[in-house]
């Protein structure tokens, strides 16, 4: 069976890679300046709020997998983008850049895993995106205090989170790479060549 052979992590073009740091530096300046809408969606409506762009935060490594279908993209798109994030700096502490992106590549490369890097359907890629917030959650609630909120705060917060990384990270994640698509930018790229690896 093609998918036993595959390695673990499949070799990359230098393309590929290129295109990985980009993402990922791309998402690292954002951060930077998405943390006044944060602070601004703390303010109106307080941890639920500020669940609402979750999402945002994780779409570049899903983006990278959507485009280049080869194991181990997430592994190292996130791993940059934590490296990236970590020096560029951040509100919430460097710990965070890592231990945040250690969640997401994880959950992103069993997804893919599990459907043996074949499917790439905006069904599969909403999944991913809402699969990668629980365990994050999770370390964030306790690296964060966000367990003072009580239960029924942080289960409501838990579910806006799940709902922003299928939306903003899955959903969107399609919308982008097809409109990239489109461009002719990706012609080197799986994502254009068809290809289900």
């Amino acid at each position: 069976m093609a998918s036993s052979r595959r390695s673990m992590v499949a070799s990359f073009s230098t393309m590929e890679i290129v295109l990985m740091a980009m993402l990922a530096t791309a998402n690292a300046v954002m951060t930077t300046y998405i943390s006044p809408v944060n602070q601004a969606l703390n303010t109106l409506g307080g941890p639920i709020a500020t669940s609402s762009i979750t999402g945002i935060y994780m779409i570049y490594g899903l983006l990278a997998y959507y485009i280049i279908r080869k194991p181990g993209t997430a592994v190292i798109t996130y791993g940059i983008g934590g490296v990236v994030q970590a020096f560029m700096g951040t509100a919430y502490g460097i710990a965070s850049c890592f231990v945040a992106a250690a969640c997401y590549m994880v959950i992103a490369e069993l997804v893919f895993a599990v459907v043996r890097y074949r499917k790439w359907s905006l069904t599969v890629l909403m999944i991913a995106g809402g699969a990668m917030v629980p365990i994050w959650f999770f370390f964030a609630a306790n690296m964060f205090g966000y367990t003072k909120w009580g239960t029924p705060v942080l289960l409501i917060a838990l579910g806006v989170r799940i709902l922003s990384g299928i939306l903003l990270c899955g959903l969107l994640t399609k919308v982008l790479g097809e409109a990239l698509v489109r461009t002719q930018l990706l012609r080197r790229f799986a994502i254009s060549r068809g290809q289900e690896a």
